[in-house]
C-alpha cells in the first residue's frame, strides 16, 4: 500500500494556477529579471495583439477570446483582470491605426530581446521552452506579484 505524505497531499490539492505560477517563479528569482519581465511581458502582450490585429482584427479578438477561456479555467480573478487588460490592449492597437504593424513588430522584437537578456542574467531558460502554456502564465505571474502587493487573492 502506498503512503501519502503531508507534502504529497498539499501538492495534490494545490490548484493548477498555483502550480503553474510556482513553477514559472522558479526561473524568475533574480530581481533584475523580474523587473525586466514586469515591463516586457505587457509589451509582448500588446505587440502580439497588434501583430494579430494587423493580419486581421478578428484574429486578435479570437486570440483574446481563446486566452480568456484558458484563464477562466484557472482563476476567475485572473480572468477578470485579463479581460480588462485585453480590452485595453485591443483599444491601444486599434488606436495605432496604419502604424500598428511596424509599431507592434518593433515592440515585439525589443521586448523579446529584453526577456532573453533577463534570462541570461537569471541563468535559466524561459519556462515556455518546456511548455508553451507558460506563454499564457507569464502575464499571470506579473499580475500575481501586483495582486500580492495589493492583498488580492486569486
Amino acid at each position: 500500500m502506498e503512503t501519502v505524505t503531508q507534502g504529497d497531499f498539499a501538492s495534490a490539492t494545490q490548484r493548477e494556477v498555483d502550480r503553474l505560477l510556482a513553477h514559472y517563479g522558479e526561473s524568475h528569482q533574480n530581481p533584475r529579471n523580474e523587473r525586466i519581465h514586469f515591463v516586457a511581458i505587457p509589451l509582448i502582450m500588446l505587440s502580439l495583439l497588434g501583430l494579430l490585429w494587423a493580419a486581421h482584427p478578428w484574429l486578435a479578438v479570437g486570440f483574446v477570446a481563446a486566452s480568456l477561456v484558458y484563464y477562466a479555467r484557472l482563476s476567475l480573478v485572473f480572468l477578470a483582470a485579463m479581460a480588462v487588460l485585453s480590452a485595453i490592449g485591443l483599444a491601444l492597437v486599434h488606436s495605432m491605426g496604419g502604424q500598428v504593424l511596424p509599431l507592434s513588430a518593433a515592440i515585439f522584437l525589443a521586448a523579446w530581446i529584453a526577456q532573453f537578456a533577463g534570462h541570461k542574467i537569471e541563468g535559466k531558460k524561459p519556462s515556455f521552452f518546456e511548455d508553451l502554456r507558460y506563454l499564457w502564465v507569464g502575464p499571470l505571474f506579473v499580475l500575481s506579484k501586483l495582486f500580492a502587493k495589493l492583498g488580492v487573492r486569486w
